[in-house]
């Protein structure tokens, strides 16, 4: 019997003794029956922001959102807990559908998840007028901007939802979301006065590390997996291609992994995707494909092999890291060549004020790279929030006294050699020519130019290393043959009026043979036993092992080790439910411990 009180609700449904940042704001609003829109971000708790009023109010809640797979997996999480959801996709069966219609008009079912898509449907829109919907949730809310960088025509259109059911109150969430885009998703539903809930941007959980992608990157990308070894991760790469090659690499070096890309067959994905939340592998590599649809909290690594297009996109996929609260880390390996790259395929793209919005923000990615101020304030700053540096969770602050050196005088030399060559070459190239190297001269008049051998302080890779950061900083630009052009920055530098800086460390150049760091990792005493016990009993349930407890409850488990009953629903996120179900066998675990 679900208790009327949302206090009581919270701790034996959900196991959680108080509500997070913002919870209980949201859940007062709804059911209040006022319009809600909230930004918070990944991993914040949203998902109990609607569904524990659902439980505190009469009638069925309607969910929108993006992918089933999604929807599936919050439809397990939430019979786990002992409450009836169902959804409507266009996978069921017409008997399937009904059945679930049924449920929902008879008042069993409290959360009823359908696809956008659906509620375009003058039918499903007839249907529900038969229903007592107490409100609608728009999950992912920024896919109904343009502005935003995950825009879908059928989320466009829920902006229907409110002359359809006008006096139904809506609740709309998103974890990124930049001020035209909020505006623009309030404009488009229609909100009433709706209260507007925005949780700080910062993720204090997540470290973020950039690091420049050069030819020792995997053997750093391999000390980044051993130090998370058995622990759930993902890497975004860049093509189908990369996704196939750096998963086949990584699992000749003793990783389970597995690729992940739209060109496998939608039974090969969900296959994928089936056995990474059950942790039957550890590491999925994929495109940015492998999207919205992961409702898994342990994971405790995300990797991108290079440049995203937008900090949104970056910031929704690094926030897939620690959504259970624990310490996870985020990792981004660039290349001042990922901009242009992006930038030539954007630029492929006829719709011309397309065009203009995402090459503005991948400006404003590339500029996050090769910044050097704190990351969790740039992505708060980008996101028009205002946070103090993070101090200890990002390169960044950690690097803060690492010394710099002025290289002005080498990227005048650098930018001068390309504009008397006539921008038809290489940085490779120009290198050459500031090197003397006459027998590698294309044209023999640039043997005789003023800036012939006046690089000679500085050997090849290290001119390749001020070309990467004159690159970094939008002073030159190379085009589709790889010729590099002076922009109007390079032509400030050119003229000194602008410096130019780089880290000491970066001028020593790495090998690609670089030996692979060695990383001890601790876990909590009698953590990997609480692990064992819960993977079986995933297995003898066919569920998720999350889906049993988060890791950041077994953590709690480990480090307490309740005896009793009463000690054990004490812990975070053990619910009367869920003791029920397998409550016990945990307590008798801890049993030996402490005997």
């Amino acid at each position: 019997m679900i208790s009327s009180n949302k206090y009581t609700t919270l701790k034996q449904v959900f196991g959680f003794s108080a509500f997070r940042v913002l919870q209980e704001e949201a859940v007062d609003a709804i059911l209040a029956g006022r319009d809600l829109a909230m930004l918070l971000p990944t991993g914040g708790g949203k998902s109990l922001c609607y569904q524990l009023p659902s439980l505190l109010m009469e009638g069925v809640t309607i969910v929108v959102s993006p992918l089933i797979a999604l929807m599936q997996d919050q439809i397990i999480a939430l019979k786990e807990l002992g409450i009836e959801a169902d959804m409507i996709s266009s996978a069921q069966s017409n008997d399937a559908v009904q059945e679930v219609y049924t449920k929902a008009k008879s008042g069993v079912l409290k959360l009823l998840y359908v696809a956008p898509e659906r509620l375009g449907s003058p039918q499903f829109i007839t249907l529900l007028r038969t229903l007592r919907v107490n409100f609608f949730v728009i999950d992912e809310a920024h896919c109904i901007s343009e502005w935003g960088h995950e825009f879908r025509d059928d989320y466009r259109r829920l902006g229907e939802l409110r002359a359809n059911f006008p006096h139904t109150p809506i609740a709309a969430f998103t974890a990124t979301a930049t001020p035209k885009v909020r505006e623009d998703i309030l404009s488009q539903l229609g909100l009433n006065d709706p209260l507007i809930l925005r949780a700080p941007v910062l993720r204090k959980n997540i470290k973020i590390t950039l690091r420049e992608r050069d030819g020792a990157w995997r053997a750093d990308l391999i000390a980044i997996l051993k130090k998370h070894r058995d622990k759930s991760g993902i890497i975004y790469a860049f093509s189908r291609k990369e996704t196939e090659e750096l998963s086949e690499f990584l699992t000749k070096k003793g990783f389970k992994c597995l690729p992940y890309h739209a060109g496998m067959s939608p039974q090969l994905r969900h296959d994928t995707h089936k056995a990474f939340l059950n942790d039957e592998t550890q590491i999925i590599v994929a495109t940015v494909a492998f999207g919205m649809g992961i409702d898994k909290g342990d994971i405790r690594f995300v990797i991108h092999t290079s440049l995203p297009k937008t900090l949104e996109n970056y910031y929704q996929e690094m926030g897939r890291a620690g959504r259970d609260g624990v310490d996870s880390e985020a990792v981004l390996f660039y290349s001042g060549s990922d901009f242009y790259t992006k930038k030539r395929l954007i630029e492929s793209n006829d719709d011309l004020g397309y065009q203009e919005m995402i090459l503005q923000k991948l400006k404003s990615a590339m500029d996050y790279a090769t910044a050097e101020e704190c990351r969790h304030k740039m992505i708060a700053a980008y996101f028009n929030d205002t946070i103090q540096p993070c101090g200890t969770q990002c390169d960044n602050c950690l690097e803060s006294d690492i010394p710099k050196s002025d290289i002005s005088v080498a990227s005048q030399k650098f930018l001068s050699c390309i504009y008397k060559t006539g921008e038809r070459f290489g940085g490779g190239y120009i290198g050459e020519v500031l090197l003397g190297e006459r027998e590698k001269m294309r044209d023999e008049t640039h043997a005789h130019l003023s800036v012939f051998g006046i690089g000679k302080e500085m050997s090849k890779v290290v001119w390749g290393i001020v070309a990467k950061r004159l690159i970094e900083m939008g002073a030159i630009e190379p085009d589709e043959y790889k010729s590099l052009k002076i922009t109007p920055i390079g032509a400030e530098i050119l003229r000194g009026k602008k410096s130019v800086s780089i880290r000491k460390e970066r001028l020593v150049p790495k090998k690609a043979t670089a030996k692979e760091k060695e990383y001890e990792t601790q876990t909590p005493t009698h953590f990997d036993a609480f692990k064992k016990l819960r993977a079986q009993i995933a297995k003898e349930n066919g569920i998720p092992a999350y889906i049993v407890f988060g890791d950041k409850t077994l953590m709690e488990m480990a480090d307490r080790l309740p005896t009793t009953k009463e000690e054990m629903l004490s812990v975070s996120g053990v619910g009367a439910v869920k003791y029920e179900r397998y409550g016990e066998r945990f307590r008798e675990l801890t049993l030996q411990f402490v005997d």
